[in-house]
Parts: C-alpha cells; structure tokens; sequence
C-alpha cells in the first residue's frame, strides 16, 4: 500500500477516508484504531470511488466502523460505492447495516495519509484479521464456515506474537 491510498482527514467530528486500490488488511488497521477509539464522531464518511476492491478484513473493519457508528448515534455512510463493493457486502450478509451516498465531501486541507511507509505491525495486524472476522461472524452468523479457520489462524497468530513479545 503506497501511503496515499488511504487518506484520513478528522476536523470537528467529521472524519473522512478516502480508499484507493485494493482495500486489504493494510488498510483496515489504522480504521480499527478508528473504530477501537473512544472518541465519538458527528459524522464518518468513506469514500470508495477509487477502491478497486475489498479483502475480508477490510469489509470485517468496515462492519466494526458501521456497527460503533450505530452505538454513538454517528452518521456513517460509504461512498461512491461500485456495484463490485457492494455485491462484495452483500455476499457476506452485511450491506444492509450500511447507507450508500453518491458524494463524499471533500477533504478537509490538512488530510493525512493514514499510514506512513512502514507496514502495520504483525500483532496488529493479526488482531485486526481476528477481529474484523468475528465482526463478520457476529452481524452475520452465516459467515462462521467461510471464516471458522481465519478466526483460528490468527488468534494463534495473535497469541505466538504476544508470546514472543514477552521473551
């Protein structure tokens, strides 16, 4: 992922992302710090006129975004959507928790790439795979069998990370 893929902008409680390319699991670890996060926005607005396609855990992380949206009373929407990423929702069960614009606004001036040219961490990484799948799994029951063995590897993944950490 170049760091101009994916570009966040936050000012007075909007908080804009602009998605290029593939969306991959690259991209959906600085999006779970926004969905981890306390902070409580006014507005989350995703654009995804120029993404070209979406991995698993992008569209688990997009659900954890869409799913926290609704507990703060946040208004999410994605943008710009193709029929592509949307049939890609659908196929998982989960486009119905999310509302569909034409146009994202633009970006505030001072938007910065989301990630510099280093590559997220492997425990985030690996926790970001295990919990954008079980977000999937949860607003979605039907999707376990799809994801049952991804859930596995990466908690194993997560925990062997945690374990060498500690020596």
């Amino acid at each position: 992922m170049r760091s101009s893929d994916l570009v966040i902008s936050d000012e007075n409680g909007v908080c804009t992302v602009k998605v290029c390319g593939r969306a991959n699991f690259e991209y959906a670890v600085p999006l779970r710090e926004i969905a981890k996060g306390g902070r409580v926005l006014q507005r989350l607005v995703i654009d995804l006129g120029q993404c070209t396609a979406m991995d698993s855990t992008f569209m688990g992380v997009l659900t954890m975004l869409v799913l926290k949206s609704r507990r703060d009373h946040t208004e999410m929407s994605l943008c710009n959507a193709s029929a592509v990423l949307q049939k890609l929702l659908r196929d998982l069960g989960v486009i119905k928790l999310f509302t569909f614009t034409e146009k994202a606004p633009d970006p505030a001036p001072e938007s910065v790439p989301a990630a510099g040219p280093a590559a997220p961490g492997l425990l985030d990484t690996a926790e970001t795979v295990s919990e954008a799948h079980k977000t999937l799994i949860c607003a979605a029951p039907e999707n376990l069998d799809k994801f049952r063995d991804v859930v596995a590897f990466a908690d194993a993944d997560v925990e062997r990370l945690k374990k060498d950490d500690r020596k």
